[in-house]
């Protein structure tokens, strides 16, 4: 059995991998979205973060106290502006005892029973308790926009708030941390940086002649070390085929392999055991494999 097993390795070792790469994950720079000192940041590396998780807090102090005097403010504008609306139900009711007193001393003139000053002071008195009601109406919609104006800040105030909560934008695990709890940070800093690893992606390159082998939703096999001089095989998906041709990347070739051409491509490969790793290397095998128990569809 421990023969055939190492005849399988040398088998498998002395197989000519048809296309070479590195694995690649899409890296995200957590950054601080306000300015302050740090108080909390529960990030680990090499912890997995769930999405959305609240891992961290950027001093709040001053904005708290900013929405606490913008709060006072608002209810004293709220105050003035029950005040006003009392007085113009007030001066209403004057105002229609008013036109009521005025439309009777109009009544009473044409009648030759009342004198002109009577009908001139009724005149006076309608029109100043309409002046006054128009005054009231001015002050209202003053008022009214002094609060709507404190309403704006305090929802600035609250989204300020909001991004002194440092939280991780999906789920992923935490690949470095640049600072501590007690630093100050501006606006934009990097705080942390993470990636989802549970599926990584190898890019790999083909010849012209290969790409016609090799098509999207492709399932080809892709061999990785497994330490000594055993390979682990897994299985990708063709995910991206590039539409253009480029020179042979510098990194990972010889200088006559350099000068040809050749076509990106992008495979899928589940990592479910977390052995996979960003920039380790990879071949790839153009012969589609029957999919292995576990590889992306």
């Amino acid at each position: 059995m421990m023969v055939a097993t190492l005849l399988s390795v040398a088998a498998c070792r002395r197989e000519i991998a048809d296309a070479y790469g590195n694995f690649e994950a899409t890296e995200v720079t957590v950054s601080a979205e306000a300015s302050g000192r740090v108080l909390r940041l529960d990030v680990e590396e090499g912890a997995r973060l769930a999405a959305a998780a609240d891992v961290g807090l950027i001093d709040t102090t001053t904005l708290a106290l900013q929405r606490a005097e913008l709060l006072a403010r608002r209810a004293a504008a709220q105050a003035r502006v029950r005040e006003v609306d009392a007085n113009a139900a007030t001066l209403e009711t004057q105002r229609v005892i008013a036109e009521r007193e005025l439309a009777r001393t109009r009544r009473l003139l044409a009648q030759q029973a009342a004198t002109a000053q009577q009908g001139d002071r009724a005149e006076r008195d309608a029109k100043v308790l309409g002046d006054q009601l128009q005054g009231a109406a001015a002050t209202r919609s003053t008022v009214g926009k002094e609060v709507a104006s404190i309403d704006a800040q305090v929802a600035s105030i609250d989204e300020r708030l909001r991004r002194s909560r440092v939280v991780a934008p999906g789920g992923g695990t935490v690949l470095a941390r640049y600072v501590e709890p007690g630093e100050f940070v501006q606006l934009g800093t990097p705080l942390f940086k993470m990636a989802a690893l549970d599926t990584l992606t190898l890019r790999a390159y083909l010849s012209g002649a290969q790409l016609a082998q090799v098509a999207l939703g492709q399932s080809l096999t892709v061999r990785v070390d497994a330490g000594g001089d055993s390979l682990r095989t897994v299985q990708g998906r063709v995910t991206w085929i590039a539409a253009t041709a480029e020179f042979t990347p510098t990194p990972i070739q010889t200088r006559e392999e350099r000068t040809v051409q050749v076509y990106a491509v992008k495979l899928a490969v589940p990592n479910v055991d977390g052995r996979l790793r960003i920039g380790m290397p990879a071949e790839v095998t153009l012969a589609a494999a029957a999919p292995a128990s576990g590889a992306s569809k």
